[in-house]
Parts: structure tokens; sequence; C-alpha cells
């Protein structure tokens, strides 16, 4: 197994709830695909370097996962068409 980190960059114009909900459907197509969580850090809402869908600030979340190498590609396919979702970037981390 491989260690992984998904980045979201969440729209800062939803409610808490939206926000938790597409967050924690994102760590669901995780564990749907065979990943294993091991840490969500939440890093709060951060200015955006340039605009996005007329946004300026958005929330981040990072989530650490355990998962075989064809994981992540079946992940971003799903992540890539929820709309709360405005960027994403999975990475293989180097241990």
């Amino acid at each position: 197994m491989n260690k992984y980190e998904l980045a979201l960059v969440v729209s800062a114009k939803l409610d808490d709830e939206a926000r938790v909900a597409a967050v924690d459907k994102a760590k669901a197509y995780i564990e749907r695909f065979g990943g294993t969580i091991t840490d969500v850090k939440e890093e709060g809402k951060k200015k955006l370097a340039y605009e996005i869908q007329k946004m300026s600030e958005a929330y981040y979340y990072f989530v650490l996962f355990d998962a075989e190498a064809d994981v992540p590609a079946q992940v971003e396919a799903n992540v890539r068409i929820m709309e709360p979702i405005i960027r994403y970037l999975c990475v293989r981390q180097d241990v």
C-alpha cells in the first residue's frame, strides 16, 4: 500500500453542514475504493492566489490515506464532478 494525500479546496459559499458533507463524501469515495483514511487536516478558510468562480477565499482540507496504486485515479474521477469542490489534487507521499 502507498501513502497519499488528497488536497481539497471547498467553496466558501457553503454553510458548515454542506461543507462537512462534501468532505465526508470525498472520504467515502476513498473508503469505497479500498483506501484507509489515516488523518484529516482542516486548514480553515484561506485567501486564494487568484479568483476562482468569483471567489477570493475557500476552505482547505488535506485527507491522508493509504491505498493501492489505482485508487487515486478512481477517487479523482469522482471528486472531479463534485460541485462544492472547486480544486483538488491527489499526490503520493514519499516516506
